[in-house]
């Protein structure tokens, strides 16, 4: 809705009720309404738009046989329909009156006009303004609502209200924490999420402490794509009880592709299915500790760097489903590991699933302060790892994680999150640290 030439900007587009995705937003004054154009917006967003009402206060014109009324910005609408003298008789021309009826646009390009078809028409003293009400013929049961009210420059007034699918061109739910999302945030817009982890590893006497800055940018061109980056920036600290150290390094940034290709709306939920790529670089600090730094195998130092290794594929697809306050979805992952300088972990296959429930408010029809109560889980099956072009004994492993947390929409484009991921099932090698706990805490903001 924001893509149209008299909407106005995203953050101006108000929700007032989210289970019909209501929303209230004032176009720009200068810009005379289309259904047509926004037909056509609609549709380059994904949707259909079947027929539009249309409520609309001006000045009674005739022209020989053709009947107009005239808003106060100039914008006028030819009335036609096979009851219209019935419907206009006993209002004066030149007077001011208010119609109600169908809307469309006839004919394309510079020859066009908006037409509508009158089923009331009342006279007016108030100065010419006018009301749109939009509705597509989606059935309500597979359908959302998204009225929007808007104000331009006086004397003139629109309100529309429109049966569509579920508008992106305003920001999707909160998403899941750490499970693949198949959703794509807003459409033609971005969003950046920086997140910060606090992990805790073990291994024998090694005591391994890392704190990750992990920021992501990502950008949504059209209904179905999303492009994202992500930098990974780690401090790592050990100790084995006689001897310790740290550093801090950027790790393997990650550039990714997702390509939603399923989605199905309806009131007050949905469902959605993507599938993504992506390509880890070998960008990372690969210099690990010496054996004089700290008394460990060239295998368990080389985790003490910010790499799982070099060049390495990801991909995966994701599932969600939607329905009043429960959110259920999931994602399967695979990674090819590539070798750096000798050394990769094993590659990996990593199944997660994803538990929402809308907590508060209780009274749910405004977006913005949503606090969601989320468990995660999440399955890593790790083969063995190489080091110096030789798989390496003990370096296989098996982990099962639980992860409950707590994601805070503070506004529609703002969020805040934060969980615990503990192990539930850890069966590893001896050649691999063993992660205890991994606390993240991060924010989205939209634009």
């Amino acid at each position: 809705m924001s893509r149209l030439d008299y909407a106005p900007k995203l953050k101006e587009i108000k929700i007032i009720d989210i289970k019909k995705g209501i929303g209230v937003f004032t176009p720009k004054p200068e810009k005379a309404v289309s259904f047509a154009g926004l037909k056509e917006s609609l549709k380059k967003a994904g949707y259909t738009l079947a027929s539009a009402e249309i409520t609309v206060v001006g000045k009674l014109e005739r022209e020989d046989k053709a009947v107009f009324l005239k808003t106060g910005s100039g914008q006028r609408f030819a009335l036609e329909g096979s009851t219209l003298d019935q419907t206009l008789a006993g209002l004066d021309v030149g007077g001011s009156i208010e119609i109600t009826g169908d809307w469309k646009t006839v004919a394309e390009g510079a020859g066009s006009s908006e037409v509508i078809t009158p089923r009331t028409a009342t006279s007016r003293s108030a100065a010419p303004s006018s009301k749109i009400g939009l509705f597509q013929s989606t059935p309500i049961s597979s359908a959302r609502f998204m009225s929007a009210r808007f104000a331009a420059a006086e004397p003139e007034r629109f309100e529309t209200v429109e049966e569509v699918e579920e508008p992106e061109t305003l920001p999707e739910p909160a998403a899941p924490i750490r499970v693949t999302s198949p959703g794509l945030n807003v459409y033609k817009g971005g969003a950046v999420v920086p997140r910060l982890y606090f992990i805790k590893q073990h291994l024998g006497n090694l005591d391994v402490d890392r704190q990750v800055f992990d920021l992501s940018v990502s950008y949504t061109p059209s209904p179905r794509v999303q492009l994202e980056i992500e930098v990974p920036v780690a401090h790592t600290s050990f100790d084995n009880g006689v001897q310790s150290g740290s550093g801090s390094s950027l790790g393997n940034m990650t550039v990714w592709a997702k390509y939603r290709f399923f989605r199905s709306v309806k009131t007050y939920g949905d469902r959605q299915a993507s599938a993504r790529f992506g390509l880890e670089l070998p960008t990372g600090k690969k210099d690990a500790p010496t054996l004089a730094q700290v008394n460990a195998p060239a295998f368990v130092r080389q985790q003490l760097t910010p790499i799982s290794g070099g060049f390495s594929p990801h991909f995966d697809v994701s599932f969600s489903q939607a329905g009043g306050r429960f959110i259920f979805g999931g994602n399967a992952e695979g990674i090819l590991r590539g070798e750096r300088d000798g050394f990769r972990m094993g590659h990996e296959v990593r199944v997660s699933t994803d538990l929402e429930y809308v907590l508060l408010p209780r009274k749910y029809d405004v977006p913005g302060g949503e606090l969601f109560v989320i468990l995660e889980t999440t399955f890593v099956h790790r083969r063995r790892g190489h080091l110096n072009g030789g798989s390496v004994a003990g370096s296989n492993s098996t982990e099962y994680f639980l992860a409950p947390g707590l994601q805070y929409a503070a506004a529609p484009q703002f969020v805040v999150e934060g969980s615990y991921q503990f192990p539930v099932i850890r069966n590893t090698g001896r050649m691999v640290l063993r992660t205890d706990r991994n606390v993240l805490f991060g924010v989205r903001y939209l634009f």
